[in-house]
């Protein structure tokens, strides 16, 4: 495997090549938890033209849910959100972030543990790297547990089958933008 280019051997381990889903757009990821709740508080922000849930930073080349749910791929369940940065900055998205979960537990949120649930800060540029290490610096001085979120460059995105796609909204609840509807997460 080449240190230049990780992914020639394992496509996996590569960037996330994917172009954003429009133009002006720009791409990011999170990991915290059941990737379902965090699409929908993101499906809900000014700003986010698009959502998708996957799986991201793990060695296996196109896992299925089943196979992360095993706990042998190291891939993370994760949003990548396609967000248009004029109308809704980065740093917005890393606020809606560290509001959603709690960034002190390792490999768990709530009942899910594993992990596939990790917390974890993705990025695409060297300006959202420091953006995610500044916020978390700031995080940090807000909790007495150290924060274990990790932040890393975003590795190839697999999207999750179709029926995790939307999976609350397509249950019923909202995504209309601004909604503050609580957020119910079931499975």
């Amino acid at each position: 495997m080449s240190d230049s280019n990780p992914g020639a051997a394992n496509p996996a381990l590569g960037p996330d090549a994917d172009a954003a889903a429009g133009e002006g757009l720009e791409l990011a990821q999170f990991a915290a938890g059941c990737f379902w709740s965090v699409e929908l508080t993101y499906q809900r922000l000014p700003g986010v033209a698009r959502t998708e849930v996957g799986y991201s930073q793990g060695h296996r080349h196109e896992p299925t849910y089943r196979d992360v749910c095993g706990g042998g791929t190291g891939h993370a369940e994760v949003v990548r959100v396609h967000y248009d940065p004029k109308a809704c900055p980065y740093e917005v998205l890393l606020d809606v972030f560290w509001a959603k979960h709690n960034p002190t537990t390792l490999n768990r949120q709530g009942n899910d543990v594993g992990t596939q649930y990790r917390s974890g800060i993705y990025y695409y540029t060297a300006e959202q790297e420091k953006a995610a290490r500044d916020s978390l610096a700031e995080k940090q001085k807000e909790w007495k547990e150290r924060i274990v979120t990790e932040i890393l460059p975003a590795t190839r995105f697999y999207p999750a089958e179709e029926y995790h796609q939307r999976y609350l909204e397509k249950g019923g609840q909202s995504a209309k933008k601004s909604c503050n509807d609580p957020i119910r997460c079931y499975g």
